[in-house]
């Protein structure tokens, strides 16, 4: 005899079993979708009123600047340039080009040309003129007015004879004109500068473009700080997270390339970038045809740990033998402050003010610096005279290009 074992009945056994299962999951199917489509019109709901707001807010500031004594006419600025003759174009940029100027009265300027003209890049723009008209001081180039009356928008500048640094240090032939007494005010004029962005105006300004290239020079060769168009401004906060960086490679400080991070210390790092470059000549990253050679930083970094950093200083400083031992120190100080201002840690970089003082009070002792970031890679570079950049969710140079960078938030 055979003993046939009974199965067992299950759920699915049921004869609507099959059909509750369907009707479950196409309600959870529809639950989520309904759940979605609700988030994302609660999301679209606020980005438009995120808009709304942006541009109340921009046509707030336009009504507050055409009110001020600031605003240019098109025409007179046309007229001026020559319509914009290239004989007349003193450099161009991912952002624009900036033109001489010659006005009625013979007063001469800098008219800068935007790239981006429409009214995505309203707020960057007014953001610059609102800025940089707020803040005045003898080491800040000085915005003498606007105009948005034409067909394209216009900033206009206090012209500088010499342009810029980087057209200097760079140069083995003009790099002559800039000596080590010259260099040295050249420092300390852009030290004062950002001393008064980070700490002596009502709010914290963060200039994220510090380099060669916007430092301008006038007539005796006294430094400026140039190009506010990258320029954030903070009230209260220590750190801010961006989502959307802006700046050059190899300027840019690793906890803000990296993270997003924000702060002074994204400055401080830039600013010691530069000390290499004025005292070495040499650009950091640079590149020989498709290869890049090793960053300026990580040599600077490696001769300094075998006490051998007279060797990378540039020719053009004309330290000769008539200079005395001091003279010397001083310029070897100089690549030490560098040294500190890159520094991987924002919070062991000394602030603006701290690396003014270090130049100042030069018996000072000044503690060892540690080792910079990236000194094992090899980073990109960028140099452009005259580069501006405002490029709403990110911009970065390479070369000649601007290239936006996207984060999600």
């Amino acid at each position: 005899m055979v003993f046939l074992k009974k199965k067992k009945k299950t759920l699915s056994d049921h004869p609507i079993a099959g059909k509750v299962v369907v009707i479950v999951v196409v309600s959870s199917v529809v639950v989520l979708g309904v759940a979605a489509f609700i988030g994302f019109g609660v999301w679209k709901n606020k980005q438009i009123q995120k808009k709304r707001k942006g541009a109340a807010d921009v046509e707030k500031l336009v009504k507050t600047l055409h009110q001020n004594n600031l605003n240019f006419k098109y025409s007179t600025l046309d007229k001026a340039t020559r319509s914009f003759d290239e004989a007349n174009k003193l450099g161009q940029g991912g952002f624009g080009t900036v033109y001489k100027g010659v006005l009625a009265d013979g007063k001469e300027i800098a008219v800068k040309r935007l790239f981006f003209n429409n009214k995505h890049r309203a707020a960057d723009f007014y953001n610059e003129v609102n800025i940089i008209s707020s803040v005045h001081h003898k080491n800040l180039t000085r915005l003498l007015g606007y105009s948005t009356s034409g067909p394209e928008s216009l900033l206009v500048y206090e012209l500088l004879p010499n342009q810029s640094l980087d057209r200097f240090i760079f140069d083995p032939i003009k790099g002559k004109a800039l000596n080590w007494e010259k260099r040295f005010e050249i420092i300390i004029g852009t030290a004062e500068g950002m001393v008064y962005l980070h700490e002596n105006t009502n709010t914290r300004i963060i200039h994220r473009d510090i380099k060669a290239s916007n430092i301008l020079l006038d007539s005796r060769f006294r430094a400026k700080i140039a190009d506010f168009g990258l320029v954030r401004s903070f009230q209260e906060d220590k750190s801010h997270i961006s989502t959307a960086l802006a700046g050059t490679l190899g300027y840019m400080a690793p906890e803000y390339l990296a993270r997003g991070q924000l702060t002074e210390k994204a400055d401080v790092y830039s600013f010691g970038v530069l000390l290499l470059e004025i005292v070495t000549g040499r650009q950091n990253n640079k590149r020989n045809n498709t290869e890049y050679t090793v960053s300026l930083v990580s040599d600077v970094w490696e001769h300094f740990q075998r006490g051998i950093v007279e060797e990378l200083f540039d020719p053009n400083l004309m330290l000769h033998k008539h200079h005395t031992i001091n003279v010397k120190n001083e310029v070897a100080r100089v690549l030490h402050v560098g040294l500190l201002c890159t520094q991987e840690i924002p919070t062991l970089r000394p602030s603006m003010s701290k690396a003014l003082q270090m130049f100042v009070k030069k018996d000072e002792e000044l503690p060892p610096p540690t080792k910079p970031p990236f000194v094992e890679e090899k980073t990109m570079e960028t140099h452009n005279p005259w580069e501006k950049y405002s490029i709403k969710q990110g911009s970065a140079t390479i070369g000649n290009l601007s290239h936006s960078l996207f984060y999600p938030r």
